[in-house]
This record gives C-alpha cells, structure tokens and sequence, in this order.
C-alpha cells in the first residue's frame, strides 16, 4: 500500500532539506509489537501526533494526555512507552517504539537506545553540512572501496559513515541483538562484509491526512463457552474477525467513506457464579477433561439454573451498555450521524443475546403455564363449592397481580423484567448457534407466515441471519421453526471471498435438499432454474449433507419436546399437542403487517401456537432468508472438520464478506458510493 520501493531507490531520493538539520515530526514514524511479531508502523495521523505528544514532555510540563490510536482502539502513554486497550482489558502490554533509524529494505526501525545515539551523533558530526555535497562523490563506487569519513562504536558493532547520507551498520559480534534483528531481516546467518544500509527517517511522511474513515457501523462480538478456561481468546477472535474485515473493506468497499468497527464482548471472568462450589465437589480422577467441561459446558447448566441464569444475563447486557456508552462518549458523532450497532454472537452467547433483545424471561413462561391450567379447569365440569373456591381463588390471584404492579410501578425492577439495551440492534448474526434447540423447547413451532417476526420481531432486530458450518454439531436451523417446509430447503450458500460477480442474496432462489421430495415452495421453473453454479451447489453434492445433518438438526429442533423433562416437558405437553381452541390475537403466525405490528412488543413470551402437525402452508415463502451456510472445503475431513468448525468462524474471509455486505447493504444501493454493486 506504501510506496515503499520507490522511496528507498537512493539517498538523494530520501533528501528532504538542502541542510542536515533536527528530523521534523513528520519524518519520524512510532510503531508498536505485538505478540513478539515484527514491529507495525502507526498510521500517518497516529505517528504524527504521538510525536507531538513526546516532544511535549517535559520534566515541569504538565503530564501529557494519553494519545488515541489505532481507530481509537487502543492508547498511548508516550511517556511509558506503552500501548493498551479502550474497550477491553490484556495482560500483555503492547510497547511502542520511536522510530529515527531503519533499516534499508525492511523499513524496520532500530533499536530506540542504538537509534538515539546514532541520531545524536549525525547531529553532532554533520549538522548543518549540504546534504548535495555528498552527491558529487562517485556513488556508482562500491562502498567498501570508499573510507569511512566518521564512524561509531556502539557495544557490539559500529556504525560507518561512507558520506553524509551513505550510512552502513558493520557487526562486530553476530551474537548483539541489533545483529540479530538486522540478519533475521536480511536472512543472512551473519552480518555481511559491507553491512548493512541505514536510513534516516521513516519512507513514508508523516500526514494528518493519513487517518483512518469515521466509523458508521460498530459490531459487538459476544462470545459463547468456554470463556472461564481462555479469558483472552475472545479478544484474539475479535482480532481476528477485524483483521480479515479489513482486507476485505480494503478489497471491496475502499471507495466508502466508513468503516465497520469491532468490539469484543467478554462478559464472563466478571461473573462469580457458585464460586468454587462445582469445584469442590468435581471428582480428581481425569481432573483435567472434568475441569475443562467445568469451564465450558458448565456455563450451559448455569444458563439452565434459575439461580444463575439472570446474572450471565445481566453480566452481558451491563457489558454491552458499557461498551456502547464508552463507545459514544469518545464518538459523539457516531450517534448524530445515524451510526448503526449489530451484533455477532457465537454459540450459547446466541441464546443469551436473543434474550436480552427480546425479554425473554423463564417465568413469564410458568405464568403462561398457570394460565392454561386455569382455563382448563374453567372447561371441565365442577360441584358448586369447587366453582367458588375457583372462583376465590382467581379473585385472590387478580388482586395479587395489582400489588405486585403497584409493587413494580415503585421499585425500578421486578424479577421477571431484563434491562434493556441502550440501543437498538440493526443486524443480529448468530454464528454456530443452538438457539434454534432453546426455542424449540421453549415451544416455538411453525407458524403459516414468513416473516421474522414470528421469532424475532424487526422492532427489536431489523434483520436476523444465522451462520453456520455444515459440520458444526452444536448449530441448528431457525427458518424450519417459522415456516416448517423450509426443513426440505437448501440453506443459502454464502459466497467465497473471491468468486467474480456472485449473485445477491436476496435473488438466489431456494433449492431443495432432497430432489425427490415433492415441490412445495418453488415453482417448477424456479426449481429448474437452480443449477450448479457458484451460488448454488449441485444437487448431488448437497444430497449427502440433506440425508444426514440436516435431518438430525430437524429432528433435534422439531422432536425436542419428546425428551423435554421438567418445567419444559409439562410446558410443550400442554402447549405442544392440538387442540380446536382457537389461536389468541396475538398469536405469532398470522399474516398482515397490522398484527406484525401489534404482536412484536410481547415476542419475549409469545404465546404458543395451538398445532405443530403437517405443513402449514408451503405455497408461503420466508421474506427474508435466515439460515447461511458455509462451504465445505473439498479436501477436509467431514469428522475432522465436526471437531474443528464450531470454532471456524473468527478468521473466515467468506463470513467477513457476508457481514460486511449486509452492514453496508444501504450504503451499496448507491452506485457511486461502492465498487461491490454486485454483491
């Protein structure tokens, strides 16, 4: 991206004034390590004023203000020489470096205590001369033939000056660390006889132009288990996912005048849960397996138990509020410009996520249960004192209600009620999710209407979009639970990153998992027109995966109630089978978008549908498609891969795509804002 080769061609090429004199801000650039990688240069924009702020030290000065970088991910402390983290906390400390000196070819900066004294000394021995002088001199003349006009010793190797901007570094002992930095670059096993070329001030100047676009769309990345045994690791995937949505932003929408920022969400080393209670009690035989399955698939008992459930659910929701009001306060015009927040969520954080948004609460569900039983006993024949007791007791219960709202109209909160976000959420993407498992058994069946609302109504969510691997044991489908059919149709295939004019998503007609079932959402002329292709995958190839994942998720997802125990076996025993009542007016399912409307607000407790047998009505097709899959490679192994996928979303160019096409769906509905108008 930088014109790096062109610049470092010759030193008068790099001559930037007729006299040697102090490096201007702007030739100095800052760079920062990461986990023991090369050192990365700071943007333009950062470089320039981290320089500022270190020329600003002083020993009376007053202490110099923490310097954001990075797109204001991250700060600065000039004066420690430390970079950390805004949103998150990192044990490892990032250091930062002042850059004077590089080396030619690599544009890595030496050493800081090497490059100040090699510094001072060019300043000491040349400052003032014409930098022209030196170019008069027979440059095409090998420099070890040329004697050394200054030099200087340093502790394990010296520094010769063949001219004025003809600058080598020699080793004297292949075992310094300079040395060592300088042949790892060059790939040498020592230093060569004529060293190796030096540069003063970084290829590139510094500008205020050079800073990264505003952010329009911020994305929190919710993690699912296994926090508690890796607290770090979300962090490290949202790097991930970040760094691939950077290439692809730079591939695709690099004529945008925005970027998608990402913020990972770590809600659980917060949480105290039992303590170390499950600990105490965990048996020491193949201690480690048992810890690790305490500090993974525990947290989907604690998300069972309704001691523990309302704190992972608030430890999230407090995190998300957090993050977005920090986010806000160092981005006031993030909100004044319209910016947009949606969510990726991963694993059981699907399921608590979805919660959040939506209310959902395990008590509004016995109340439910409470309500049914009562008008079953008002259906079956009773003496007249059972009728009065009934009677009293339904008097009772209504006045029970009515203190307990005027109980709620004083206190801020009740049990049953989840604090609600502080903003609203533009696209949900649940990436290898169970939720499909939760809300089946929760007694969500299929309804006769395609929208989303069924599950997730667009006040709360504008859109939903579940990922998936084919191979992922722990995702499940969602469109079968709003339209029953939709368990014969293909998911969408998404795209890889680099095929040429992919077809919108919202074009690519469904095609069905298995060819000789019978027809039920397609035209005939619709089917044919499914063929192989990059966008959809041939009939033969998806034949295997419809034979076999598919219909375990299904029968997961649809037969789940049979071995349902507990509060949720009495719940779908009773919601569960038919019945001729007819359906309550709000009932998720009807058709219109008068009653989308009227029923979205109570989509946390919907009530349940009164028949789940039989294809509801498969002449009707979803408005928007949910379930996308991704791509199996060709060469992986299907059992090797059932291991591997469910953590294989981070660093996915095909899924960094996918979320960014939807992030800047509105942005690309003008043509001259994106040069991806097919996508």
């Amino acid at each position: 991206k930088r014109a790096r080769a062109a610049a470092a061609a010759g030193g008068a090429a790099r001559a930037r004034y007729e006299v040697v004199r102090e490096l201007g801000a702007e030739e100095v650039r800052w760079f920062y390590r990461e986990e023991r990688k090369s050192w990365k240069p700071f943007i333009g924009y950062d470089s320039l004023r981290l320089e500022r702020a270190f020329r600003a030290l002083a020993p009376a000065a007053p202490p110099v203000e923490p310097v954001c970088v990075r797109s204001g991910l991250y700060e600065v402390d000039v004066a420690s020489g430390e970079c950390y983290p805004v949103y998150w906390n990192q044990s490892e400390k990032i250091p930062v470096m002042r850059g004077q000196w590089f080396i030619d070819g690599t544009w890595q900066p030496l050493e800081e205590e090497e490059s100040n004294l090699i510094e001072q000394e060019h300043l000491n021995r040349f400052k003032g001369q014409q930098l022209q002088e030196s170019f008069d001199m027979e440059v095409s003349k090998p420099v070890d033939g040329k004697e050394a006009i200054h030099s200087l010793k340093l502790s394990r190797n010296h520094v010769d000056w063949h001219s004025v901007d003809e600058v080598y570094l020699y080793s004297d002992a292949t075992t310094s660390k300079i040395a060592r930095t300088v042949t790892q670059k060059l790939g040498f096993s020592k230093a060569s006889s004529s060293g190796t070329r030096l540069h003063r001030g970084y290829v590139e100047e510094a500008t205020l132009e050079d800073k990264p676009p505003q952010t329009s769309h911020i994305v929190f990345v919710v993690h699912g288990i296994g926090q508690k045994m890796d607290q770090g690791r979300i962090i490290k995937n949202t790097a991930m996912m970040r760094d691939t949505a950077r290439k692809i932003e730079e591939k695709y929408f690099s004529n945008l005048a925005t970027h998608v920022e990402f913020l990972p969400v770590e809600w659980r080393s917060k949480l105290t849960l039992d303590g170390d209670t499950v600990d105490s009690i965990t048996p020491d035989k193949v201690r480690g397996l048992r810890d690790m399955l305490n500090s993974s698939a525990m947290d989907i008992m604690y998300y069972t138990s309704p001691l523990y459930r309302d704190e992972l659910v608030k430890g999230l929701q407090q995190e998300l509020n957090r993050l977005y009001s920090l986010f806000c306060s160092r981005n006031p015009e993030f909100e004044e410009k319209g910016g947009k927040v949606s969510i990726v969520s991963h694993s059981l954080g699907c399921v608590i996520t979805y919660d959040i948004m939506t209310g959902w609460n395990p008590v509004r569900l016995y109340e439910q249960l409470l309500q049914k039983e009562e008008e079953e006993l008002e259906d079956s024949w009773m003496s007249y004192e059972e009728q009065r007791l009934l009677e009293e007791l339904y008097i009772t219960k209504q006045r029970l209600r009515e203190i307990e709202e005027r109980l709620h109209e004083l206190k801020a909160s009740t049990v049953s009620k989840t604090p609600v976000l502080k903003f609203k959420v533009e696209n949900f993407f649940c990436m290898g999710s169970p939720l499909a498992v939760f809300l089946a058994l929760r007694g969500i069946r299929p309804g006769n209407s395609g929208s989303q609302d069924h599950i997730l109504p667009k006040t709360i969510c504008n859109r939903l979009l579940n990922i998936f691997h084919p191979t992922d044991p722990v995702a499940y489908r969602l469109e079968p639970l709003i339209l029953k059919h939709y368990s014969n149709i293909s998911p969408v295939q998404i795209h890889w990153y680099n095929t040429a004019n992919p077809l919108p998503y919202e074009h690519m007609k469904p095609s069905f998992l298995n060819p000789t079932k019978e027809a039920t959402s397609v035209t005939d002329s619709e089917s044919a027109s499914t063929v192989p292709s990059p966008t959809t995958s041939p009939v033969l190839v998806r034949r295997h995966y419809g034979e076999s994942i598919t219909n375990i998720g299904k029968a997961s997802i649809l037969g789940a109630a049979s071995i349902g125990k507990g509060l949720g076996g009495m719940l779908l025993s009773r919601f569960g089978r038919s019945s001729a009542a007819p359906a309550p007016a709000s009932e998720p399912g009807k058709d219109g978008a008068d009653g989308d409307d009227k029923k979205a607000p109570t989509v946390g407790t919907p009530p349940l549908p009164h028949s789940s047998s039989g294809f509801l009505d498969p002449t009707v097709e979803l408005e928007h498609r949910i379930d996308f899959e991704l791509r199996e490679g060709l060469v992986e192994s299907r059992y090797w891969s059932a291991v591997t996928s469910h953590t294989a979303y981070w660093s996915s160019l095909d899924i960094a795509l996918f979320l960014l096409t939807f992030m800047y769906k509105h942005d690309q509905e003008d043509p001259d804002k994106s040069n991806l108008d097919t996508i």
